[in-house]
């Protein structure tokens, strides 16, 4: 089993806010990778006194804790405790009923002897390799189904479709949200390689259209997570008359994991 993790920082003046870490057991037999991508708020008031970054490691150390150790969990179930826990260190302290109280995209899968499990809530990215040689993406795509323009005001989308029936789920700190991951499994026999991507590391396909994701799966089996990440910025840096960046900030926190099983 081979194992690949890079992590970028947007910009240099902000804290990553991109979280990843991969787990094998003690057994030898199976393992977990867990990816989070932190919801950057917009400047203003959001009911807590914790960063992101504060949040998405209280809530990934817990996915990483039980995910590895407590196979009697679903994922689904795995994410509903993790989030309880993080919920409950600061819920004396914070407004947690905030529309805007830190939270964070999730990716978790777990492998053990005879299948692979996984969970995407919102839109970062997990790509299986199979057996066949296809490539299978599990995805979150209700961000992706919300009518044109429905983002451009943020106050909308908080009151509208932010944790709402009809928008789009993050996890914050509601434990029910898990019940909205996508979830499944496969046997572990048709997976060959595993790939969880943050979105700033995935625009490499849903952005500048360099490639399927195939290609992008490729790019990371030949050449690595940090090979795709570098791809990513220089093509940032080359759109300089902002043809796909559009409204997106120019560079955002870039993760990948590569799991060659």
């Amino acid at each position: 089993m081979r194992i690949e993790l890079t992590t970028v920082a947007g910009c240099a003046d902000r804290p990553n806010e991109d979280w990843a870490a991969t787990a094998l057991p003690a057994s030898g037999q199976g393992g977990t990778l867990v990816l989070l991508d932190g919801v950057t708020p917009p400047y203003g008031d959001d009911g807590c006194v914790h960063s992101v970054p504060w949040l998405t490691a209280r809530l990934g150390g817990s996915l990483l804790e039980l995910s590895g150790s407590r196979p009697d969990l679903s994922l689904q179930e795995v994410l509903a405790e993790s989030i309880r826990r993080t919920a409950e260190t600061h819920s004396l302290s914070c407004d947690l009923s905030h529309a805007r109280t830190p939270q964070a995209t999730v990716v978790v899968a777990r492998w053990g002897e005879q299948e692979i499990e996984y969970l995407v809530l919102s839109d970062s990215v997990l790509l299986f390799g199979m057996s066949d040689g296809t490539v299978r993406p599990l995805v979150d795509d209700r961000l992706d189904r919300l009518p044109p323009g429905s983002l451009a005001d943020e106050a909308t989308v908080d009151a509208r479709l932010r944790n709402k029936e009809g928008g789009f789920f993050t996890a914050a700190a509601d434990p029910s949200v898990a019940a909205r991951a996508v979830t499944g499994r496969a046997p572990l026999a048709d997976v060959r390689m595993v790939a969880a991507l943050t979105d700033g590391a995935a625009r490499w396909t849903e952005m500048f259209r360099e490639g399927d994701w195939a290609d992008c799966l490729a790019v990371l089996r030949k050449e690595g997570p940090q090979a795709l990440i570098d791809q990513v910025r220089a093509l940032e840096h080359a759109d300089t008359e902002r043809v796909c960046l559009r409204r997106s900030k120019k560079h955002d926190d870039a993760t990948a994991i590569c799991v060659t099983l």
